[in-house]
């Protein structure tokens, strides 16, 4: 039975291509799941936790140094490869509200569901975890004055409401997952399978979520998509580009996956919330949009690649 449950992870590239189709044909079934964005990451992230426990967080926490390296790919290079290639394909930030969403989503913090692939990807998911949550954890007090210095548009940030949300998505199920996992290692190991699982069909019910509700944006933009979707796929590829150069200094190929998916992965529900709460034109939320479709194409084909 347990065997079984791995035809969802060794085929999610194309349950995922499956999915991204369904989406865009019947939106009503991502619009469902729309409210459920934030219960299924945190359900993702409790499962992926249930994989590691507490020895290996303590051992993450004994090289700083990882922790620093990802904060700045995250928040450097990415940052400034957004911004540039907003330029690129968008034009001047004082006019095009697509080229400051461009830089917004390079300033974004990791995706939640970027330890799922290195899980999947046989990487160090406790290291993942780990620069995730304080990546994440970072970004209310990072993102916006990093799109100021880059862009000169302001953000405001719902802080209180930011970070519980936080909190409740990130922190509360990883701490639940390491606890379960070390307090009760030999029941909770026995059904790894099981966690692989449900984790992947949580990431097909966020793409669903995604894909869905803004089905009807993506194909209005019609042949102009193309551009947009060239902009995600160039910041993704980019991510996976500075996420590969720290293979010249760690140490295993564990470590170098779990800094491929942390640097290439971007967080979209951030963007949303702030986008809002800053009152800027929903414009600026597009490429995010289009980011979050494109890395989870992606993502599934970086690990189908990493496992051969």
């Amino acid at each position: 039975m347990m065997r079984r449950l791995k035809v969802l992870e060794e085929n999610l590239l194309w349950f995922v291509l499956g999915t991204t189709a369904l989406g865009i044909a019947v939106p009503a079934l991502g619009e469902v799941l729309y409210p459920l964005v934030s219960p299924l990451l945190a359900l993702l992230m409790f499962l992926v936790s249930l994989t590691f426990d507490a020895s290996d967080v303590k051992r993450v926490l004994k090289r700083p140094a990882w922790q620093v390296l990802a904060t700045f790919l995250v928040y450097g290079p990415m940052a400034l490869a957004g911004a540039l290639i907003g330029r690129l394909f968008f034009g001047s930030f004082g006019t095009s509200p697509l080229a400051v969403g461009q830089a917004l989503v390079g300033a974004l913090p990791t995706d939640v569901s970027a330890p799922l692939l290195v899980l999947l990807g046989r990487g160090n998911v406790a290291l993942a975890a780990v620069l995730n949550a304080v990546n994440t954890a970072l970004a209310p007090f990072v993102v916006p004055p990093l799109l100021l210095l880059l862009t000169g548009a302001s953000l405001e940030v719902p802080l209180a409401e930011l970070m519980g949300e936080l909190v409740l998505i990130i922190l509360v199920p990883l701490v639940a997952g390491v606890f379960l996992r070390s307090r009760f290692p030999r029941v909770v190991s026995g059904f790894d399978p099981l966690y692989s699982f449900g984790s992947s069909l949580a990431y097909l019910l966020l793409l669903l979520a995604v894909v869905g509700p803004n089905a009807g944006t993506i194909l209005d933009y019609g042949v102009y998509a193309l551009v947009i979707l060239a902009a995600q796929l160039t910041l993704n590829l980019t991510g996976y580009a500075l996420g590969a150069t720290t293979r010249w200094i760690t140490e295993n190929r564990q470590t170098q996956i779990a800094f491929l998916f942390t640097v290439s992965k971007k967080e979209f529900s951030i963007a949303a919330a702030v986008v809002v709460a800053s009152g800027l034109p929903e414009e600026v939320l597009i490429p995010a949009v289009f980011f979050a479709v494109v890395q989870m194409l992606t993502s599934p084909l970086a690990v189908r690649l990493l496992n051969r």
